[in-house]
C-alpha cells in the first residue's frame, strides 16, 4: 500500500467531512437562507461523487497518458443511482455497485482495467 493514498484519505477528510457537520460547526446555521443551507449540506457528497466519476470515466496507462474507459463500472454506477433515487437509500446503492463490480470481476465477465 502507498503512502499516498493515506495522505489522500486524510485530505479527503480534512475537505469533506467538516463541510458535512457544518449543522454541528456553526451555531446559527439555521438562520442562512434555506437555499444556502442545502448548498453546504452537498459539498461533501459532490466532492466524493467527482473523484469517483473521475476515476470511473478515465483510466491512466503505464506510460502515463490518460483514456477514456467504459466497463462495468459504469454499469454499477448507473445501478446506484437508479437504487438511491427509487428507494432513497445510498447504502443500499453502493452495496449493489459494488456487488455488480465484485460479481463481474470474480466471473471473468470483467477485468481490471490496465
Amino acid at each position: 500500500m502507498s503512502t499516498q493514498l493515506v495522505l489522500l484519505a486524510v485530505l479527503m477528510f480534512v475537505v469533506t467531512y467538516p463541510s458535512r457537520a457544518v449543522g454541528l460547526l456553526a451555531p446559527a446555521i439555521d438562520r442562512l437562507p434555506r437555499v444556502v443551507f442545502d448548498y453546504l449540506q452537498l459539498v461533501g457528497p459532490a466532492v466524493l461523487a467527482a473523484l469517483a466519476a473521475v476515476n470511473v470515466i478515465v483510466i491512466v496507462d503505464q506510460a502515463g497518458s490518460p483514456r477514456f474507459h467504459i466497463g462495468v463500472e459504469w454499469l454499477s454506477v448507473i445501478a446506484c443511482l437508479v437504487i438511491v433515487w427509487w428507494r432513497r437509500n445510498l447504502l443500499l446503492g453502493l452495496i449493489a455497485a459494488v456487488a455488480i463490480v465484485v460479481v463481474a470481476r470474480a466471473t471473468g465477465i470483467a477485468s481490471l482495467p490496465v
